[in-house]
């Protein structure tokens, strides 16, 4: 492809795509396609020789749009949303064009100062304490990851290597010295509570550490609470063993809970051995509901986090950003570079030997990055702050609109979590746990089925509930009505059936 065909070409794919958007609505959210369905459909091996873009085109629309989830649907309910815009989309084709490794400074000075000015910015939006900045008192500062499964493995890399090398600062280099480092690795535990998301326990499965769930209740609103961190914390300590990292949450995955920060720094401060060894690194995930702080409203939140070590939120979620975009801050950039700095000699120049600027690389588990800030930066100046935040206050309106719905039927429906941060769970009536959970999910798996939403569900201490997110961007309120007189009309036999006895 030359670049006069690159260029008919790209326009007409932008037409395409922009109908896409304009007519989503009119598909089927999820595929109904069978497991291995493309298989079938294309050929065994690479062509030889290569074929006309046409071709290519039309298995687009024949083989690959009919495996598709739409998760630009405004009928989309499920997980958290993976929302984008038009200006990130943009974004992304100079990024592409632009195409580097981008792991150094001296690779492009603007991708790297770009990305430091631009986390900055959003550090700034969210209300962060200044220790987040990468001119603040603590030298801390900002990074685009992929994802925040990735953030938080990295963060606990970076709380691993500060745990032992803090427990081993007064010891001399030698065998001894090594024995010990790997007799603390040994028994180092990294924890979350019964709410964190899974990445935290696989993070600890790849650097090789013990993980330990804290358990949650009702009464702290599925939250994890200071108190129950440090009975966990103790616990520990007294089977011999070193509680390193905890991963506090912002917005958990089965029902929006926040745990509680202040009860959580408060705890840990006045464990503290009245300096910094042995002190537990604490990273608050914040995936999805990290958003929501670009409300004044929800800021209060950040307060505690001056205590913390390390944050982030994925604006590809729910701030209109294209994935991948997970956004990282930590109170030190020592930390980062300590336990991930590389100095291979194809790296060296001159800029980063004299410190004289910031290498992401050694801020990241890979060595290359991408372009990420462009499209960040391109959301922030297109929507602007106002846009951005009009556009999170839909989310939320429309959960809180859903959950009165629901609540005007309480003969068929119970409120399990109310609405915040654009989510809300509920379940259907019934007389014992038993039925309750059984027409509930009768009711979540049918909705599914029937293909005209898609949404998801949780179990949490033995109850089953539904889940429904209402931040993609295209929802509306004409759908959270649709989806109400729907529940209604499907919701009624399965609480009728199990109010008279039947199975």
């Amino acid at each position: 492809m030359d670049s006069k065909e690159y260029r008919e070409t790209a326009k007409s794919v932008i037409d395409e795509l922009a109908d896409y958007h304009d007519n989503i609505s009119d598909l089927r959210v999820v595929s109904n396609v069978e497991p291995g369905y493309l298989r079938e459909l294309l050929p065994d091996a690479a062509p030889v020789e290569g074929e006309p873009f046409d071709n290519i085109r039309a298995d687009i629309k024949d083989k690959i749009m009919p495996g598709l989830t739409h998760w630009r649907n405004p009928r989309f309910l499920a997980f958290f949303t993976c929302s984008n815009s038009f200006p990130a989309n943009i974004a992304e084709m100079y990024s592409n064009a632009f195409n580097g490794a981008h792991f150094n400074w001296i690779c492009s000075p603007a991708v790297t100062e770009l990305e430091t000015i631009v986390m900055d910015w959003l550090a700034k939006a969210i209300a962060l304490p200044k220790c987040y900045l990468s001119y603040g008192p603590t030298r801390g500062g900002g990074v685009l990851h992929g994802s925040a499964s990735e953030a938080i493995l990295t963060c606990m890399v970076a709380a691993r290597d500060k745990f032992t090398n803090e427990m081993l600062a007064d010891m001399p280099e030698g065998e001894e010295k090594e024995e010990e480092l790997w007799r603390i690795r040994s028994k180092m535990v990294a924890l979350g509570s019964a709410g964190t998301h899974s990445s935290t326990q696989k993070a600890a499965q790849v650097i090789g550490v013990r993980f330990d769930t804290i358990p949650i209740d009702v009464e702290a609103g599925y939250g994890l609470t200071g108190e129950a961190l440090i009975a966990k914390v103790d616990a520990l300590k007294a089977r011999g063993l070193y509680p390193f990292y905890v991963t506090a949450t912002l917005g958990t995955t089965d029902v929006c809970a926040i745990d509680d920060f202040e009860g959580i720094a408060n705890t840990l401060r006045e464990r503290a051995n009245g300096g910094k060894t042995g002190e537990i690194w604490v990273h608050v995930d914040a995936a999805y509901a990290g958003s929501a702080l670009l409300l004044e409203e929800n800021q209060h939140y950040t307060k505690a986090f001056e205590h913390f070590h390390s944050f982030n939120f994925n604006p590809h979620k729910w701030m209109l950003t294209t994935f991948d975009c997970s956004a990282v801050w930590i109170k030190n950039r020592k930390w980062f570079v300590d336990a991930l700095g590389i100095n291979l000699h194809v790296l060296k120049n001159n800029y980063s030997d004299d410190g004289k600027v910031i290498d992401y690389r050694d801020w990241q588990i890979p060595l290359g990055r991408r372009f990420r800030s462009l499209k960040l930066w391109f959301v922030m100046r297109s929507y602007g702050i106002s846009g951005l935040q009009a556009h999170i206050r839909s989310g939320v309106a429309l959960a809180e609109s859903l959950e009165t719905k629901l609540r005007s039927r309480p003969d068929l429906f119970t409120i399990f979590t109310k609405a915040i941060f654009g989510l809300v769970t509920f379940r259907l009536q019934g007389e014992t746990e038993e039925q309750i959970n059984a027409a509930t999910e009768a009711l979540y798996l049918k909705v599914n089925k029937d293909g005209e939403f898609y949404w998801t569900s949780t179990k949490v201490n033995g109850k089953f509930a539904i889940r429904v997110t209402t931040s993609t961007p295209s929802t509306q309120e004409q759908h959270m009505q649709q989806l109400f007189d729907l529940l209604v009309r499907d919701a009624t036999p399965l609480v009728t059936a199990k109010t008279n006895g039947t199975k």
